[in-house]
């Protein structure tokens, strides 16, 4: 098929890192190689409870010290698990709900109410945001970068709405990448397989006077999954994405890094569309086109050690293109923090911040929003005060979010969090926070033509559309959400992490009934039968999560991640909907294990096993299962590493998920191995 549109965003960046790739005058010796995380095999149990966080009170604290339930994916993490994207990355983090639909989408989401577009989860790269107002989720198939250089994913299971805002309702995800400083050198990474047909990791980073920088440029092409009954279906995926980073020392206290990525490729899909004649439904397979960039800027200046600021400014741009279906969506975000001492006892953090977001959305028969292109405003502000009320001890955390949208005017965010910290092996934390997820556009503006029946079932005559529409006094969805963790090292080799959660929901959505009325445009003449976005339904959701770190041998290292959950949700007395209340309760695993065995052979080899246990979801009619994926790998010298990777090798293929609203195909999950080569000098 003919492309239609190049996705000419993603060529100047390309050009950027093919022209600094030769035009480097200096080459990087081997003693400024990148500096590598340290592997875990040399971590301590203290030092990995040590590590670092910056979600949780946007600023660097020991996760120890982290009143909040978090989780740490680290570099090494990845490196060992053989995962090449984002999400199969994920789903190492207790308490986070990961499974994919087809080769390319994903339905993600933290603590209950997953779905493709799953809308209570915040995602962020570098601090910024990636999800999208379009239905205040992400589509996972746009968001990347080169997984060499993510230093850590920190990962909150619960409200970070007083520091984040709207719609980081159960968990916020920030993928942190590295410094340029510690990405010196280049990188070689590339491989090929039965899934991974192939794909090319390609960075270079060097220094010019007190400022580092990097270059990366990455390609990959992923094979077509399993069609339900066999066959090969259309969710190919590939994508071309070149960035770059500069850090800049200016003085001894300010530093700014500039920063930005450019992407363009396809992503096939098979949808099922309603039309107005017989058979009135068609199925067709084709590509979507997406490509996007940004660039973001942020200036850092420290006043003392508990004295700073900073300013951030980034500029987003995605498209995409399916059949009729486009859209093109600009954001502008500003964002200023300010931290100081008050006293002895309090540490205040203060924030300002102002979003702008355009797009233009052109429609079909199936999906259309009125209007094609709208702009909205986001103003936000926060205060949080830490109060120390017994020295190393006893920390008392309170602040608020404060919000003005277009969809709902103010919101107040507030939450208070209190951590106990007996000694440097124990700590207790709990909080009590609220916090919203605020209307989409697509719940304000959307008409989806889901379904037409034939003649004969609404109107003797005429067909009938069953519509799906937004409502303009759509409300936001509430939560009012209570935790209680723990977190230990009862030995020396053992850590545990202990999380509970009771949710607290109200204002959730609803399609409610209306009455059928007749529509002459498009011909033939039609009933229209519309489902429209409501606010009828509250409950609660509850919960457990574990995660254990056990280095069992100075050579090998045991981690273990354990998940249950149980959602309970109620219609309002008056609603007509039949079919929510039961979907989302569905939807979501009541138990899921995650089992992790890092051993190190000597001379070079590591042998890598990852276990999964994912309950079943009745409502999508998606079984039980179990996987397991395996890496060896061997280091013939430092700079050189070659592994082979084996995913889901304990069936042939499985379902993971089902599409909700957009009637898409589903497809199956296969066995797969690759091979890769990473080099670095």
């Amino acid at each position: 098929m003919k492309r239609p549109w190049n996705g000419s965003l993603a060529l100047p960046g390309i050009f950027f890192v093919l022209f600094l790739f030769p035009a480097s005058l200096t080459v990087c010796r081997a003693s400024d190689m990148e500096e590598h995380s340290k592997d875990l095999m040399t971590l301590s149990i203290e030092e990995l409870m040590d590590i670092e966080v910056t979600s949780v009170s946007k600023k660097l604290q020991k996760l120890l010290e982290a009143p909040a339930a978090v989780f740490v994916v680290t570099q090494e993490d990845i490196r060992r698990s053989g995962a090449s994207n984002i999400p199969d990355a994920l789903r190492m983090v207790p308490g986070l709900q990961v499974a994919r639909i087809d080769a390319n989408k994903w339905a993600i989401t933290s603590r209950g109410f997953n779905g493709r577009f799953a809308n209570k989860l915040l995602v962020m790269i570098d601090g910024r945001s990636v999800y999208t107002p379009l239905f205040s989720g992400v589509f996972w198939d746009q968001q990347d970068t080169l997984i060499e250089d993510i230093e850590r994913i920190e990962v909150i299971r619960g409200p970070g709405a007083t520091m984040w805002g709207a719609n980081a309702v159960n968990g916020v995800i920030n993928i942190i990448t590295k410094g340029a400083k510690d990405t010196q050198g280049v990188l070689l990474s590339t491989g090929a397989g039965s899934e991974e047909r192939g794909f090319l990791n390609l960075r270079y980073g060097n220094k010019i006077g007190d400022a580092s920088y990097r270059v990366y440029l990455k390609y990959f092409d992923r094979d077509t999954s399993v069609a339900p009954g066999g066959g090969e279906a259309a969710d190919a995926w590939n994508v071309l994405r070149a960035g770059f980073r500069a850090d800049m020392e200016m003085k001894e206290s300010d530093s700014l890094t500039l920063q930005g990525d450019f992407y363009n490729g396809e992503a096939g899909i098979t949808t099922t569309a309603a039309t107005l004649t017989s058979p009135f439904q068609s199925t067709s397979s084709d590509d979507t086109y997406i490509a996007g960039g940004n660039l973001l800027a942020r200036w850092r200046r420290a006043f003392s050690s508990t004295s700073d600021m900073a300013l951030q400014f980034y500029y987003d741009r995605t498209e995409f293109k399916f059949e009729d279906i486009e859209e093109n969506r600009d954001t502008f975000d500003l964002d200023f923090q300010h931290r100081f001492a008050l006293g002895g006892l309090h540490e205040i953090l203060l924030g300002l911040g102002y979003r702008l977001t355009r797009d233009d959305i052109k429609s079909s028969f199936y999906l259309s929003l009125d209007p094609e292109s709208r702009q909205d405003n986001l103003l936000s502000a926060f205060v949080q005060d830490e109060i120390e009320l017994l020295k190393e001890k006893l920390v008392l955390t309170v602040g608020s979010k404060f919000e003005h949208n277009n969809y709902t005017g103010v919101e107040i965010q507030p939450s208070a969090r209190l951590l106990w910290t007996p000694d440097p092996d124990h700590s207790v934390w709990t909080a009590v926070s609220r916090a919203v997820r605020t209307p989409s556009r697509a719940e304000d503006d959307i008409r989806i033509n889901s379904r037409v029946v034939p003649p004969g079932v609404f109107d003797p005559a005429l067909p009938a559309i069953l519509a799906v529409l937004g409502d303009r006094n759509y409300e936001s969805e509430e939560l009012i959400a209570f935790e209680l963790g723990y977190r230990l090292r009862p030995l020396e080799r053992l850590s545990l992490d202990l999380a509970t959660f009771y949710n607290l929901y109200d204002n959730m959505r609803t399609l409610e009934l209306g009455s059928a009325s007749l529509e002459t445009t498009p011909s033939p003449a039609h009933i229209v039968v519309p489902f429209t976005a409501a606010n009828m339904m509250d409950g609660e959701t509850y919960g457990v999560e574990v995660s254990a770190d056990w280095q069992a041998l100075d050579w090998w290292s045991v981690h273990l991640a354990y998940t249950y959950m149980e959602i309970n949700l109620r219609l309002e007395g008056g609603s007509t909907d039949t079919t929510s209340e039961e979907n989302v309760e569905g939807q979501s695993p009541h138990s899921q294990i995650s089992l992790r065995s890092f051993m190190d052979l000597g001379k070079g080899l590591e042998l890598d096993i990852w276990a999964r246990y994912v309950d079943d979801l009745p409502d999508l009619n998606i079984e039980s299962y179990t996987t397991l994926d395996a890496r060896l790998s061997w280091k013939p010298r430092k700079d050189l590493e070659i592994s082979v990777i084996g995913q889901n090798l304990l069936d042939k293929s499985h379902r993971e998920f089902a599409p909700e609203l957009i009637n898409i195909l589903a497809t199956e999950v296969e066995r797969s191995v690759y091979g890769k080569l990473t080099w670095r000098f």
